[in-house]
């Protein structure tokens, strides 16, 4: 029968053999790493090691073995939704302060620029639009005032040279009438009087009637320049039968107290 123990054949089964040895190396180990200061050190950096050959997760550990709790990877993901990566500024701090007191003086800095703005565009807007129509209503008003003029100013008789100058003077102004008063006193009045000089002048109009032929050249608020074709139809004792002379004339009128007057007049 054989012997079980193997102590009186001298052979030792391969169970026994293998704890054997894997007792006498873990004295050995123990022996070197579990001395000295150091020795928990060792003893974490081999466990550390034997764990990662062997593939199993482990925890950290302290120098004195403590082992710590990995974290978890889950809470480490979840963030807060209204995270903020720059400073938390609170009611009461005075940077916050600070900031909202310079946003109320940006804010109502740009405002006033803006409604100023505002104003003036409205003020310009409306400057050129009153202008507009003044500039308007000029152009009709002088243009009917040049109409009546013409023929008064550019026409007389020598029997009543006092009464037609006198008129014409009534719808001159500025020193155009001065200078008018001065010709006609110094230079028509004696002429007309020694050959019986007669002046009779109309705004031309087209043969199959219509407007006369005046228009306005520029017009503001307070001028306007009109030019009108004029006939003047001329008797004397120079001449014999009637002379024509077909005129083009320019005539500048100005806005005064008592409506438009002319203040220039010149032949082209």
């Amino acid at each position: 029968m054989a012997n079980l123990t193997g102590r009186g054949s001298g052979v030792t089964s391969p169970g026994r053999r293998s704890m054997a040895a894997a007792a006498r190396a873990a004295a050995r180990r123990t022996e070197r790493v579990g001395t000295g200061p150091d020795a928990p050190v060792r003893v974490a950096a081999r466990s550390a090691a034997t764990s990662t050959r062997t593939g199993a997760a482990t925890d950290p550990v302290e120098p004195d073995g403590t082992r710590l709790e990995a974290p978890d990877d889950a809470s480490q993901a979840r963030q807060p939704d209204d995270q903020y990566a720059g400073p938390v500024l609170r009611a009461d701090d005075p940077v916050a302060d600070a900031a909202r007191s310079r946003r109320r003086v940006v804010g109502s800095a740009v405002l006033a620029v803006l409604v100023v703005a505002g104003l003036i565009a409205v003020a310009v807007f409306g400057s050129a639009y009153r202008d507009g129509r003044q500039s308007d209503t000029a152009r009709v008003q002088a243009l009917a005032a040049a109409q009546k003029a013409a023929p008064v100013v550019l026409s007389y008789d020598y029997r009543r040279l006092d009464k037609d100058f006198a008129t014409a003077l009534g719808h001159l102004t500025g020193a155009f009438r001065d200078e008018y008063r001065k010709t006609t006193t110094t230079v028509v009045a004696p002429t007309a009087t020694k050959y019986h000089g007669v002046v009779k002048a109309s705004v031309v109009k087209p043969a199959g009637g219509g407007a006369p032929a005046a228009s306005v050249v520029s017009a503001s608020p307070d001028k306007a320049v009109v030019l009108l074709f004029v006939n003047q139809v001329t008797r004397s004792t120079q001449v014999t039968g009637d002379r024509v002379d077909l005129n083009r004339v320019r005539m500048t009128l100005t806005l005064t107290s008592h409506g438009w007057k002319v203040s220039g007049v010149d032949a082209l």
